[in-house]
């Protein structure tokens, strides 16, 4: 189970305003972490690529997109069947050591990620980090992010369903003790976006490497550096934003 606590400092539920909005703030903002926050696919198919050719397979670009979002015992179970002779847990362990080197050398955060997180710090938002990765890597990111920023931690290794079920988004409402729906959450991938949809979060999807569809409920934008805190005021309300209409994806 998660036993990060939140911050004292930092109320469970917002209420503020914020002279650059237009409405209330986001009760918090849930974000997913790789490809939404940082940059670490590349440090994932890295892993992945690294682990079928040691066993003699190969692993193209387009076998690693479809792992994105995943479950990491899911994404280890499709490693298997490409021929890595190891249990699921076994591969999602060496996955695992492989991108810790990786991010331990270099960790890039997307653009205007680390302006977001924070300003919503400093308007008393709080966040959670809610990744498929696990706690280990989670923990790695965050203490890399600017202080303060994260409330909550929900781990693909402390949730009994992982994305596209909703649990990990209902469960790091749930440890901040506010109402989901009064939430945005923030995400990159087709089983990540599913998950805070069904959750009943207002979601943001952030195009990077999938292209991410329209469909009913879904703000879009191709980068975090578009996003302030009056647009997620705008999603708290109800409203949506568009940044992809007319673009391909």
């Amino acid at each position: 189970m998660p036993h990060t606590s939140p911050r004292p400092d930092v109320p469970l539920r917002s209420t503020s305003r914020d002279p650059r909005t237009t409405g209330p703030l986001p009760a918090a903002v849930l974000w997913d972490m790789d490809g939404t926050l940082v940059d670490t696919e590349p440090a994932w198919m890295g892993a992945e690529i690294a682990l079928v050719e040691e066993f003699g397979g190969t692993w193209a670009p387009a076998d690693a997109v479809q792992m994105i979002g995943l479950p990491l015992l899911d994404s280890a179970a499709i490693l298997r069947d490409h021929g890595v002779p190891l249990d699921v847990e076994e591969i999602a362990s060496r996955l695992v050591q492989g991108v810790a080197r990786a991010i331990s050398e270099s960790l890039v955060w997307q653009p205007g990620a680390r302006e977001l997180l924070t300003a919503l710090r400093d308007s008393g938002v709080p966040c959670a980090l809610v990744t498929m990765s696990y706690r280990v890597l989670a923990e790695a990111v965050v203490a890399r992010a600017p202080g303060g920023v994260f409330d909550v931690l929900v781990t693909g290794d402390e949730v009994t369903h992982g994305k596209p079920d909703p649990e990990p988004y209902l469960r790091a409402a749930d440890l901040l003790g506010v109402d989901v729906t009064e939430c945005v959450a923030v995400e990159d991938s087709r089983p990540g976006i599913a998950s805070a949809l069904a959750s009943g979060a207002r979601t943001l999807g952030v195009q990077h490497i999938v292209p991410v569809d329209a469909q009913p409920g879904l703000s879009r934008t191709d980068s975090l550096a578009r996003i302030g805190l009056r647009d997620l005021a705008v999603l708290r309300s109800g409203g949506q934003i568009d940044h992809l209409d007319g673009q391909p994806g």
